[in-house]
């Protein structure tokens, strides 16, 4: 039998990045997906707790932050008989950047005193990232004592009051205790091998209160699982960035670092500096196949070695397979500045944002048919480099898979805002910008006249051209990310936006990847029918920058729906069952989670419930609160801005009741209604978008 992925929906998960813990919801680490991973190498795979030789019956647990995790078992054959359980048993593990401490807490109620064998086997197996997602198996190694060596990983357990006892594959660790009692044991991990160490910088945290209390526990969850993401370079420790997600991505990932940076940025300009400087330190700069390397493009993704994927792509430690991403550095770039980004520090990244521009308006597109497009071309990478990049992730309406090379629709927008929105920051600069609005002009004639369809669900972008220049005409959640960018019109953003919040596409908990009508439509399929959040969040974001604000608050309350049924940490994604099928939604069992970009989610609901819009260049505020308000009274106090903060109220109704800004700011609107669309013919979008 092949390998299987290992499913995650039913785990517990706690991390302080480098560092994920994973385990049963009765708390015990038993190996397979379970473990402590540390760097992409798994340093302890099994983590079982006994009393009396008996292990807890779970009844219950919790994960009251990113970092920590609460489990109660009972032990029934330990208690005083009768039907209410005497003795029980109580798991608290906190995980931090180097290691993990639990504390066992032994419950006695009946006031017997009875004297008991707490006992934790712990074994290690090192298992690399890639092997544990494949759905391999190992054997436990054998721990020398309490300190045990992998590669350059080092982990040291420590357990005050135990006895220890190498056992074979195990070692255990024995407390003889009399309940009630508590007994405390930890790891400790040190890598000289670490690419990456946990980021010093934290989320600023607002107060926000809401009359929907479900947008606060999202957005208050949202943002310590943000904070557990945030790593740096080692040799760079003040430039914090998000590592993708937790198990599989904790990691740095060009696309996912810069959407979750962008998403996030009402929050932080500092966690956007962090990932530009560290993604411009790590900019193309050879031509290089095996790598997907040029000069110019950003970078994909960077791991401890190799990685393996089931579907059989080797892919290096250090992979440029991403078509989008150097697009999307200059369009935070961008964002960044907007948002008060230094000037002298935007200056500081120019030379990085000219060269992507290079690779933007030349090599990204190889065959010079005038549209951005990829193809692996070293036969052991991605076959698909957009952000739906499994296999079978571009597909026509009757379900046929498209041939490569893949010309998708929202990186033509990406590539259209990121040159439009490099000539505005060039000029504001006072640095030449000869030929970007020309070049965007071009894009947007050829994008209407070559991919534009009709077909029985309406007429729309298709999601890419094929190796034959033929038009993917399936109806996906993609044609989303073009509203905002400019590259489509006001009345063609208004055409898309009616498809998106269709019930074909937004299922009442998000939107679908791909319409139910399509062809190659399936609600568990990773990209042809699941729903994102981060790729909701984005087009929710399209939507109020068109100027389409009650669709976007429509979307918005989708997610909300979503949220409780994940605790509300919502996964990386989820199943595409609408509202017609099921009560709540269904799992899509191998998700990710956190994830940072479905994390940074929560904040682009925040502004779109606000309407929101700044622009610290300029020193002005757009305010637009869609009416009536999707989450009742809104108040935000302490939002940062240019070094103060902003605070606003809105009611119920969607009106403005309080408002205070940093000096020197004014408001370019304060009232409901349809804000500025796309650009027409000239590329200049929205001011403050």
């Amino acid at each position: 039998m092949a390998d299987l992925q290992p499913l995650l929906h039913d785990l517990a998960i706690a991390l302080h990045a480098p560092t994920v813990v994973l385990s049963g919801q009765d708390g015990q680490i038993r190996g397979g997906t379970q473990g402590l991973l540390h760097g992409d190498l798994r340093l302890l795979s099994e983590a079982v707790v006994t009393v009396d030789d008996h292990e807890p019956e779970a009844i219950g647990s919790d994960e009251p932050g990113a970092d920590r995790a609460r489990f109660t078992g009972l032990l029934r054959p330990l208690g005083s008989p009768g039907p209410d359980p005497t003795v029980w048993l109580r798991r608290e593990r906190h995980v931090t950047a180097s290691g993990m401490t639990e504390e066992l807490s032994l419950v006695s109620t009946d006031g017997v005193r009875r004297p008991c064998v707490v006992e934790v086997a712990l074994a290690a197996d090192f298992a690399p990232i890639d092997e544990i997602k494949s759905g391999g198996r190992r054997s436990p190694s054998v721990p020398v004592g309490t300190r045990w060596a992998a590669d350059s990983a080092v982990s040291e357990v420590t357990a005050e009051g135990a006895e220890v006892v190498a056992d074979g594959p195990r070692l255990r660790l024995r407390w003889t205790v009399e309940a009630p009692a508590t007994v405390r044991w930890s790891l400790r991990v040190s890598d000289e091998r670490a690419l990456f160490v946990p980021a010093g910088t934290r989320l600023p945290r607002p107060a926000v209160h809401a009359d929907d209390r479900r947008f606060t526990a999202l957005l208050d969850r949202a943002l310590d699982d943000l904070d557990g993401l945030l790593l740096a370079e080692r040799d760079h420790p003040g430039d914090a960035f998000t590592g993708a997600g937790a198990p599989w991505f904790l990691t740095l990932f060009g696309r996912d670092s810069l959407w979750a940076a962008r998403l996030a940025l009402p929050l932080s300009v500092d966690v956007a500096r962090g990932t530009l400087r560290t993604l411009a330190r790590a900019q193309g700069t050879r031509h290089d196949p095996a790598t997907g390397e040029a000069p110019g493009k950003i970078l994909h993704e960077r791991r401890r070695d190799t990685f393996e994927t089931i579907g059989g792509a080797s892919l290096p430690a250090e992979y440029y397979g991403t078509v989008d991403a150097t697009a999307l550095w200059v369009c935070l770039l961008h964002d960044a500045w907007r948002w008060g980004l230094p000037e002298d520090e935007v200056r500081d990244l120019l030379p990085t944002l000219r060269f992507a521009l290079s690779w933007i308006t030349g090599a990204a597109d190889p065959d010079g048919d005038g549209f951005a497009e990829y193809r692996d071309e070293s036969g052991h990478g991605l076959a698909n480099q957009g952000w739906k990049d499994s296999g079978d992730a571009v597909r026509f309406r009757d379900g046929t898979q498209a041939n490569p090379p893949i010309a998708l629709a929202e990186v033509q927008a990406y590539q259209h805002e990121a040159v439009v929105r490099a000539a505005s920051l060039l000029t504001a600069l006072g640095e030449p910008s000869d030929g970007l609005v020309p070049w965007a002009a071009a894009l947007r004639k050829r994008f209407r006249d070559r991919f534009w369809v009709s077909t029985p669900d309406g007429r729309y972008p298709a999601l890419a051209l094929d190796g034959d220049k033929r038009p993917v005409d399936a109806l996906t959640s993609n044609i989303g990310h073009l509203l905002g960018t400019g590259l489509v019109s006001a009345s063609e953003s208004s055409s898309i936006g009616a498809l998106l919040v269709d019930p074909a596409l937004a299922s009442g908990f998000g939107l679908r990847t791909m319409s139910s009508s399509a062809g190659g439509y399936s609600p568990l399929s990773y990209h042809c029918g699941s729903v994102w959040p981060h790729d909701t969040a984005i087009v929710i974001r399209g939507l109020q920058r068109s100027g389409q604000a009650s669709r976007a608050a429509s979307l918005a309350v989708q997610l909300l729906a979503a949220a409780p049924a994940f605790d509300y940490r919502l996964p990386e994604l989820f199943s595409g069952y609408g509202v017609e099928e099921t009560s709540s939604p269904l799992p899509y069992p191998a998700s990710c989670r956190p994830q940072a970009w479905s994390a940074a989610a929560a904040v682009s609901l925040l502004m779109a419930f606000l309407g929101l819009a700044v622009d610290v260049p300029a020193r002005t505020v757009t305010l637009a609160p869609p009416r009536p308000s999707p989450v009742g009274a809104l108040r935000v106090q302490g939002l940062p801005l240019a070094g103060g903060t902003l605070d606003v109220a809105i009611d119920a109704s969607g009106e403005v009741t309080e408002l205070r800004l940093p000096p020197g700011f004014s408001v370019l609107a304060e009232q409901p209604g349809e804000q500025e669309g796309d650009a027409e013919e000239t590329g200049v979008l929205p001011h403050g978008a």
